[in-house]
This record gives C-alpha cells, sequence and structure tokens, in this order.
C-alpha cells in the first residue's frame, strides 16, 4: 500500500484537491500538499516541480497534479527524469498508466472531469501496480539518458 502521495493543484483544480487529500487522508494515506491553497491565481509549473521534488528526494512514492485541462501541469511535470506522469479522465486509464507505463504521478483535468470520475481515477491510480515483464523495455526507453 502506499504510505505518501505528493499532490498539487493550481487555482482551476484547487477544490479538487482538497477533496482528494481528504478521502486519501481517511484511507490512512499520508499526503504531500505542495499547493495551491485557494482559487488565487498561481503558475502550475510551479505546482508540478513541488510534486517531481517530493518523488525525487523519496519523501513520497507517488504524486498528483491537478489543473484546468491537466496538460499544463502534466507537460511540467513530465520534464523530470523519473517522473512519468499521465493525463486521465478515466479510471482504465489510470490503471493501464500504471500498469503498463509504471506512471507514478496521476495528473487530472479539473474542468473537464466530475468528482465522482476523478475518484474512480484515483482509486484506480492507487490500486494499480506496475506489471513490468514486457513492458520493462518500453518504460526503460522513456527517460534514455
Amino acid at each position: 500500500m502506499l504510505s505518501t502521495i505528493a499532490i498539487g493543484s493550481d487555482h482551476a483544480g484547487f477544490h479538487l484537491k482538497v477533496k482528494i487529500i481528504e478521502v486519501l487522508n481517511n484511507q490512512g494515506i499520508n499526503t504531500i500538499d505542495k499547493g495551491c491553497y485557494s482559487e488565487d491565481s498561481v503558475d502550475y509549473p510551479d505546482i508540478a516541480h513541488g510534486v517531481a521534488e517530493e518523488l525525487h528526494t523519496k519523501k513520497a512514492s507517488r504524486g498528483i497534479v491537478i489543473c484546468g485541462s491537466g496538460n499544463g501541469i502534466n507537460m511540467s511535470a513530465n520534464k523530470h527524469a523519473l517522473i512519468r506522469s499521465a493525463l486521465c479522465w478515466e479510471p482504465e486509464i489510470a490503471s493501464l498508466a500504471v500498469r503498463h507505463n509504471n506512471a507514478n504521478v496521476l495528473a487530472l483535468p479539473a474542468r473537464f472531469i466530475s468528482e465522482s470520475k476523478a475518484l474512480e481515477c484515483l482509486y484506480a491510480f492507487i490500486s494499480s501496480e506496475f506489471e513490468g515483464g514486457r513492458h520493462e523495455r518500453r518504460v526503460g526507453k522513456i527517460n534514455p539518458c
């Protein structure tokens, strides 16, 4: 079971982030909140970099990033070596991202997903494990340097 997840959002994802933290904490999963802390406008790359840093320092084993479309914060997270952030809007995509692509960050599009669908994606993400095997070679080619 996951022990700690780093999470962050921009202003568009603030309310969804708060809900996800509540759900994770109720399941006994610790969270590291990297912002934002209100609906005041912030720059999503700063949030994504903060979440990625928690994974690099091994303070968290996985991360969650949320912005309006999910794209900007996902792209920002993926600029970090060894971060494999997957933009998900369906639980099957979240599960496959972990099982086949060893995703360690879940990106959610707050303006294009319902809270209930986001939580389904969350559950799929946290309950899935990397299958390895034939997928290991492919994942190894994501960051060849």
